[in-house]
């Protein structure tokens, strides 16, 4: 059995080889991403030995001026590898100490709780001498920094705070899904899926008589079978439409006066400002309508439904990657409290419901992970923020209520996560990839981050070592053992780290003398002694857990303290009032105009209602790919499937295409001033006019750095730009594109290796 962030299956080899991946017994959804994994392991797409860019091998570190992405790299010996990666490291550390080095990596590398990428570099560069790190997620950054404000807590704590499926079928009657719901969002989950039952929770709901609303620009980003009622929304206006229902509550007079008054601050200037009576404008359906591109009708009944149902407000986590996300995530908060539901059985707010394992379990019994000592450096840049710290080191920028300062990155270290697909107008990417003097990579394939590297160091896949896994807000404990061996040459992440420590001559505390093997046992133990004591809990030895494969932890049960169930009994929250701030002085006084105290709609920069019908744009939505995690095994058979003449499918309504004279099956260019790139047209009606989809990870890949990308990565269109002053996060949300048949047939080299010159000596 092998545990993967999508979930559980049985792997057969024959000789040495993985020729089938079956979901485990069992699992009543099980995500097709895993089929994938047959045969992606091998191949001239896997990299087996050490290789080094041409250009550095011969010049030295230094910024490489458009040669990373375009040079040929150069095998050389692990020695070597590992003696140039260790010169660089003890050189920048000398010269301009660890803020210099960026370690920011990114999750997802691996659903085990050792052989996790990250944090196996975090825990090494931290006793090298530190490294400046990235804060945030290009996942939910708006929601990180709003929310600690508005509600208390940390930043992700709302994921526990929610209501479960299990309350919504008990006592809910309305589920309305700012984003919609989409299915696939539920086959995957940090850390790993026990099984996966979102999808039947929610039927169970349907079942009992709850109803969902879809509030998307996307029929099917509910399951037909919930039989949703569809508001087909303008993309990017979910804030607006949310504070018209909140304003059609209040003029109803059927909002909750005592909540409000008890639990909240700031009610009456959130109402003041819904009525117009600080500024004139009143925000009712009439007002929402030509925003939203929604009848008023549909509003205000929808309005009504919420304040006399028992209501769940879900935003999802797309709704607040765009520019100011952060109100749409305030304006949900505020609409739940107006509604009458937030802090009852069944309803109230939730915060991607329906994702990952949101909804399904609360929170789980803590499970030990490798330990990260403290990071000397203090410098930490926004995760979104990467190219401007790259272009940009020495300038100031707004972050939270605080001014910060790009430090001067000098090396790059990864290790897990893929930057050119999940970060945003990738063109400007590569200009700013082009910045440090050295940029070194782990991984197991030649994607485009390897690539545009300068050591490239082959690693084991999580097929090819043995670990335990759990995920988020899952109470299966998982035994992973290898499938496989890993390639000759190949080695583990901690294996490599090790090697580069003992170079460093701190390898005795990284290892603390034990190798990969003693250290999953060190895990489990760790795990095993500490819930015996925190919660009576006998696990049994780790050699049987380890034959068993699994084990189902008993589910803690759901703290009352920061839940808003507990804020009506008087318990009060993490916040400076210790109610919920619908006004926060706090980000009032920060000044930002991006930003105000209150949640409000504020027009983006870029969006349908500015372009006009005339202008020929389309809205491009880049949501989460079906057949795989983010880029990961993009090269696998199941992703390559769903291709389109090799390229990654970009939906259009028909009558779009017809509008331009495209077919089902055209290769066709979207461009804009940013970028350009290919994608394969599929037509499909379950979208609102105006609105395309083409889904992220599709492996970049471009003519020449910065030229016609030509396999369907949309992050060539998106805008690098921040949320607000306050999250500086992503905003994938707001782009404009324009699109056409394209004639010619260029050649989709993404899952080919670079040019490889014969071993250095």
């Amino acid at each position: 059995m092998t545990a993967q962030h999508w979930g559980r299956y049985v792997v057969t080899s024959v000789d040495g080889r993985i020729v089938s991946v079956e979901p485990v017994a069992g699992d009543p959804e099980p995500s097709s991403i895993g089929y994938g994994m047959v045969g992606a392991l091998e191949g001239d797409v896997r990299i087996t030995r050490p290789m080094v860019r041409e250009g550095w091998l011969e010049r030295g570190p230094g910024p490489a001026g458009g040669g990373r992405g375009s040079e040929p790299f150069v095998e050389v010996s692990w020695d070597r590898a590992l003696d140039l990666v260790a010169d660089q490291l003890r050189r920048v550390h000398a010269e301009s100490g660890g803020a210099a080095v960026y370690g920011g990596s990114y999750g997802w590398g691996s659903a085990g709780r050792f052989h996790h990428p990250q944090s196996q570099l975090h825990r090494f560069l931290a006793m090298a001498g530190g490294y400046t790190d990235s804060v945030g997620s290009y996942s939910v950054a708006a929601m990180e920094a709003i929310l600690p404000h508005v509600i208390g807590g940390a930043p992700m704590s709302i994921w526990s705070r929610g209501p479960l499926w299990s309350a919504i079928a008990a006592d809910g009657e309305l589920v309305v899904c700012f984003g919609g719901l989409a299915r696939k969002n539920a086959d995957i989950n940090p850390g790993g899926v026990g099984r996966h039952e979102s999808a039947v929770w929610q039927r169970r709901c349907r079942a009992a008589g709850v109803r969902f609303v879809n509030v998307s620009p996307l029929a099917d980003d509910v399951d037909p079978d919930l039989n949703p009622e569809w508001v087909a929304i303008r993309p990017g206006t979910d804030a607006a439409l949310m504070l018209a229902l909140s304003c059609e509550i209040v003029r109803l007079g059927l909002h909750d006066r005592d909540f409000l008054e008890r639990w909240c601050t700031g009610a009456d200037v959130l109402i003041d400002h819904l009525l117009g009576r600080s500024d004139g404008i009143l925000r009712d359906a009439d007002w929402a309508s030509s925003i939203c591109d929604v009848e008023a009708h549909t509003i205000r009944s929808l309005a009504r439904r919420i304040a006399t149902c028992r209501t769940v407000v879900n935003a999802s986590w797309s709704i607040q990657r765009q520019r100011h996300g952060e109100q749409t995530y305030w304006a949900a908060v505020a609409l739940a409290a107006v509604s009458g539901s937030l802090g009852r059985p069944g309803g109230g707010l939730a915060a991607g419901l329906g994702i990952t394992q949101i909804g399904v379990h609360g929170m789980r019994e803590p499970i030990a992970a490798f330990a990260t000592p403290g990071n000397p450096v203090e410098e930490q840049v926004p995760v979104a923020r990467i190219a401007d710290a790259l272009l940009h080191p020495g300038t100031t920028y707004d972050f939270n209520g605080r001014r910060r300062t790009y430090p001067h990155l000098r090396l790059v270290y990864w290790a897990g996560g893929n930057p050119f697909h999940h970060h945003q107008d990738l063109n400007r990417l590569v200009r700013a990839w082009q910045q440090p003097e050295t940029v070194v990579v782990h991984d197991s394939f030649w994607n485009p981050l390897c690539k545009h590297a300068d050591i490239v160091l082959p690693v084991a896949t999580s097929l090819e070592r043995d670990d335990l896994a759990i995920g988020i807000m899952d109470p299966v404990l998982t035994a992973s053992p290898r499938a496989v061996e890993p390639p000759d040459g190949v080695r583990t992440d901690y294996a490599v780290l090790s090697g580069l420590a003992a170079r460093l001559g701190f390898e005795e505390a990284f290892t603390e003398g034990r190798d990969a093997e003693a250290w999953v046992r060190e895990l489990y133990e760790r795990t095993r002694t500490s819930l015996r004591r925190s919660a009576e809990i006998e696990l049994p030895s780790f050699d049987a857990f380890w034959e068993m494969g699994e084990i189902v932890l008993p589910t803690p049960p759901r703290p009352v303290e920061l839940s808003f169930e507990g804020l009506r009994s008087g318990l009060p929250l993490d916040t400076p009032s210790g109610r919920i701030e619908l006004f926060s002085e706090t980000i009032a006084s920060f000044g930002y105009d991006d930003c105000p105290g209150h949640p409000t709609w504020l027009e983006p920069e870029e969006w349908l209602g500015a372009a006009g019908p005339a202008s020929g744009a389309l809205h491009l939505l880049s949501n989460q790919p079906r057949t795989r995690l983010h880029s990961q095994y993009d090269h696998g058979s199941h992703s390559r499937g769903a291709k389109v003449q090799q390229r990654e499918p970009v939906r259009i309504h028909p009558d779009d295409a017809a509008q331009r004279g495209i077919a089902d099956g055209d290769v066709v260019l979207l461009h804009n001033d940013r970028g350009r790139c290919l994608a394969g047209a599929v037509l499909d009606d379950r979208l609102r006019r105006g609105v395309i989809v083409l889904s992220t990870g599709a492996w970049y890949d471009a003519e020449r750095p910065g030229g016609l990308e030509v396999h369907g990565n949309p992050n060539v269109l998106t805008a690098d730009i921040g949320s607000s002053k306050l999250a500086q996060g992503p905003t994938s949300g707001n782009t404009l594109v324009w699109m056409e048949r394209f004639a010619g047939r260029p050649p989709v080299r993404a899952f080919s290796p670079p040019s490889i010159r014969p071993h250095a000596t």
